[in-house]
């Protein structure tokens, strides 16, 4: 059994990055716009700033996600085989993880239920197709 290529998790995690900022930025300036509105009004927060410098530790973040996403795979790639099903499982473990904790704030009432739901489907989608594109730039050592 060959041992992680971290090159490829960093190549691979970059990948998936680009799509989770993509759908981010999509998902944010257009088809939840006006339930962050709402929201940051119910909680009396200011709006968000859409300048660079105010987005890019989101930005940062979703790199990560990509990198930690792509680790995974590598990581349980021995154990169901390469391809695009240990791939799904993958970015489903981590989009299954963060959004049971994102739940609880729903349970403490920061976001509705509509707009959980509708996330949730909205990047149960984004998670899948860049576990699916960050795992396809892997290869073992």
């Amino acid at each position: 059994m060959a041992g992680i290529n971290y090159g490829r998790v960093v190549a691979g995690g970059l990948v998936a990055g680009v799509i989770l900022n993509a759908f981010d930025a999509v998902g944010g300036m257009t088809i939840f716009a006006e339930e962050q509105k709402a929201m940051f009004g119910r909680l009396h927060l200011p709006p968000m700033d859409q300048s660079f410098s105010a987005m890019l530790p989101f930005i940062v973040i979703d790199f990560l996600i990509g990198i930690i996403m792509i680790f995974t795979y590598a990581a349980i790639r021995p154990r169901y085989g390469p391809g695009p099903k240990t791939a799904v499982c993958a970015g489903f473990l981590l989009y299954a993880t963060v959004t049971i904790l994102m739940y609880a704030f729903t349970s403490m009432g920061i976001f509705t239920r509509e707009a959980y739901v509708k996330n949730a489907v909205f990047y149960a989608v984004s998670w899948i197709l860049a576990s699916l594109a960050g795992s396809a730039v892997y290869k073992e050592a």
